[in-house]
């Protein structure tokens, strides 16, 4: 199998993504133990003053500020609606080969919504820093 394909793949699985929420700080008498935010379509993606950051690898929504009894499946959902991976009615691996590449075509809809998003995110900062050189160069010349 090509690389790139299964590491773009490799998150749909259970295992995997449980394999990420090493560090978790929360693992006993709670909702959102590592099973279950795997269970839920997330991984865990921490830095450095946020342990408790999770990803969706499918949608890409980040939550933080996890409580215990805070349910990874109910967060999800009322977060990001639109996620086909939360919606899904069966296991990844039941899914029919159609089904699946059904699945992909719409995460890559969220992945280039999102590179979308940074882009203009990007576009517009760097278009405020040139509108205040201008400005100031502009009052400087007065």
């Amino acid at each position: 199998m090509n690389s790139t394909i299964e590491e773009e793949t490799k998150m749909y699985f259970y295992e995997n993504r449980l394999k990420t929420f090493e560090g978790w700080p929360f693992t006993e008498d709670c909702k959102c133990t590592p099973e279950t935010m795997a269970r839920a379509g997330f991984i865990h993606t921490p830095s450095e003053n946020s342990p408790d950051i999770a990803k969706c690898f499918f949608c890409l929504k980040e939550l933080e500020g996890w409580e215990p009894h805070d349910d990874p499946q109910e967060e999800h959902k009322s977060h990001s609606p639109s996620c086909h991976f939360i919606a899904l009615k069966k296991k990844v691996e039941e899914l029919t080969v159609e089904e699946f590449l059904k699945l992909q075509k719409e995460r890559h809809k969220f992945i280039i919504i999102g590179s979308c998003n940074q882009a203009i995110t990007q576009f517009e900062t760097a278009a405020k820093l040139r509108g205040a050189e201008i400005l100031k160069t502009a009052m400087d010349e007065e």
